[in-house]
């Protein structure tokens, strides 16, 4: 039986793990939950079986695979890194691994909290703050192909769907960046990536739920 990978009808936090899937040809069941309208965005579709599915830590994204079920994005994506030999091949790849996934949680939280907090009030201070993380990343990456050296490992999924969601905001995010550029000209030239891209199994989602301050409709 295909794993089933559990999350809100949108990229979100499970983007990542879906590229991952696709990239590693894992067929999985893509199961969604929908807010209702507003302006309750009613959550009953989730909350009626969170705690019905035997997980540990009921949460979304969730991800079971068998007898193995996992809750929280990283778990999910450092499990499925793993098994797939994708959290570094050496120890100095793995000490990248680990750099970098958790600090994308930290940039992702940001995000999240711009995308559903107080947009309007803090975009502008969020914007002016992007050019030194872009900086950063940039160094850190450096001529490496990939975050971690020359493997693709799993924090490269997380990376490319981050940078992404904040071209929609910051179009020319990257122009002063070209390692950054570089990385995602490489990511899309994946020829599983694209593969999956093209696939009927590759949704277009809103980056965010309905109730975000931005991302709602994208």
């Amino acid at each position: 039986m295909a794993p089933t990978l559990a999350y809100w009808d949108i990229r979100g936090l499970a983007q990542p793990i879906r590229l991952l899937l696709g990239y590693t040809g894992t067929q999985f069941v893509d199961k969604v939950y929908a807010a209702g309208p507003p302006p309750d965005y009613d959550k009953s579709d989730w909350l009626n079986v969170k705690f019905k599915l035997g997980l540990d830590l009921p949460n979304l994204p969730y991800y079971i695979d068998g007898y193995i079920k996992i809750t929280q994005s990283n778990a999910i994506i450092r499990h499925i890194g793993r098994i797939n030999n994708m959290d570094g091949k050496t120890e100095a790849e793995k000490v990248r691994v680990d750099i970098m996934e958790n600090t994308l949680m930290d940039f992702e939280n940001g995000w999240v909290g711009l995308c559903y907090g107080d947009f309007d009030g803090g975009k502008a201070d969020y914007i002016k703050k992007l050019p030194d993380t872009m900086k950063q990343f940039n160094k850190f990456i450096g001529k490496n192909k990939w975050l971690a050296g020359n493997s693709l490992t799993f924090p490269d999924f997380i990376l490319f769907e981050l940078l992404d969601q904040h071209q929609h905001l910051v179009p020319d995010l990257l122009k002063d960046h070209s390692n950054l550029s570089n990385f995602m000209d490489n990511f899309r030239q994946l020829e599983n990536i694209k593969a999956f891209m093209a696939s009927p199994s590759y949704k277009k989602r809103p980056l965010n739920s309905r109730y975000a301050k931005y991302g709602g409709s994208l």
